[in-house]
């Protein structure tokens, strides 16, 4: 059977080269005779595995020497804790900016540990734009400043850096890294889970700057530090290995395709093109300011809702699948990530036009 076109926020679709790695290596990886999945985490060909992960991350991501690079288990939304136990005290006070769903739920879970200033938050707009940054209310004196630079639900992507001068800037990059170049050095903490952009479910990199590796409280458990993963080489205990050997390939995919300021000129084509077919329609339209529109997660409603199951049931009949908004919004969701291809975007605005002429 062939394959479908996924539009899927995540778990996302995976480049079909990896794919095919994956199948090949299953029975046999690196010629063990054992699957990876089956294979010490300690054993050299897998502690060789996970360097040369890092090493590809750093070179994709052109991440500074004087930064940590690490492999860890519970999701972006763990980090959400891990954060603020790792880069702040009980009386401080960081600072957050809202954007939508994740950047409300990171704030939340921060104020259960310290003081929580909510610099700037986008609910007066429905989460539909970012607020101008002259008028967020800073705190001089914050642990860090948090936000989240592509909401995936919402479809709002920050195309600046805050500038946050001497505090430390937290990203949760989950649903855009490796989707173009960046400059790490901006930053003094960025994660993100791989189940979108980077490879399966089950890991999560993260990125820190060393001063800030060892300022976690002392009553934080020690897996939830950046100090335990920092000093054992993400080895504290037993990684998710088969996800880092799959994030692994992605890395290496990539740097075949050029890299990712070539994956930013396919991201920019596909996103434009699809934001093109909704913007010129008189059925379709997203809600979000172009500013601020998401290159991954491209929201869209039909100019009739209760139109919406038949969309979905003719898309997927179409071999377009995964493309039901979220629960919290509703309407309709292409995440468009890097593994999604331009003939799935050219697949999807054909079949979106075909169906306005019928239904429009």
């Amino acid at each position: 059977m062939s394959r479908v076109h996924n539009f899927s926020a995540g778990p996302a679709a995976l480049p079909e080269e990896v794919l095919q790695q994956i199948r090949d290596d299953i029975p046999d990886w690196n010629h063990t005779g054992m699957s990876v999945m089956e294979v010490s985490h300690r054993s050299k060909g897998f502690v060789e595995l996970a360097a040369r992960a890092e090493s590809n991350a750093r070179d994709l991501l052109k991440i500074p020497d004087d930064y940590h690079v690490l492999f860890l288990q519970g999701g972006a939304t763990l980090q959400f804790a891990m954060s603020v136990l790792n880069l702040s005290a009980a009386d401080d006070t960081v600072d957050y900016v809202i954007t939508g769903t994740w950047g409300k739920k990171a704030a939340k879970e921060a104020a259960r540990f310290c003081n929580v200033n909510i610099a700037a938050d986008a609910a007066d707009s429905s989460y539909s734009n970012i607020p101008d940054e002259t008028t967020w209310q800073k705190t001089a004196n914050a642990a860090y400043l948090h936000y989240t630079p592509n909401e995936t639900i919402g479809g709002v992507e920050f195309h600046f850096v805050p500038q946050t001068e001497d505090i430390p800037l937290v990203a949760d990059m989950s649903s855009n890294i490796l989707s173009r170049p960046i400059d790490v050095s901006q930053f003094g903490v960025i994660y993100a889970g791989a189940q979108k952009n980077m490879g399966p479910a089950g890991i999560t990199l993260l990125i820190v700057r060393n001063d800030l590796v060892d300022r976690g409280r002392a009553d934080t458990p020690t897996l939830l530090t950046y100090k335990a993963f920092a000093e054992s080489a993400s080895m504290i205990n037993t990684p998710p290995t088969f996800a880092w050997y799959v994030t692994g390939l992605v890395f290496e995919y990539l740097q075949r395709q050029g890299g990712l300021a070539a994956m930013e000129e396919i991201n920019e084509r596909k996103s434009k093109k699809l934001y093109a077919a909704i913007d010129n329609s008189g059925f379709y339209s997203n809600p979000v300011s172009l500013d601020c529109r998401s290159r991954m997660n491209v929201p869209f409603t039909l100019g009739n809702a209760e139109l919406d199951g038949k969309f979905l049931a003719e898309a997927n009949d179409a071999r377009l699948t995964n493309l039901k908004g979220h629960r919290s919004v509703g309407g309709m969701r292409a995440s468009i990530y890097n593994a999604t291809g331009e003939d799935a975007v050219d697949a999807l605005i054909l079949f979106m036009q075909d169906f306005e002429q019928r239904n429009g």
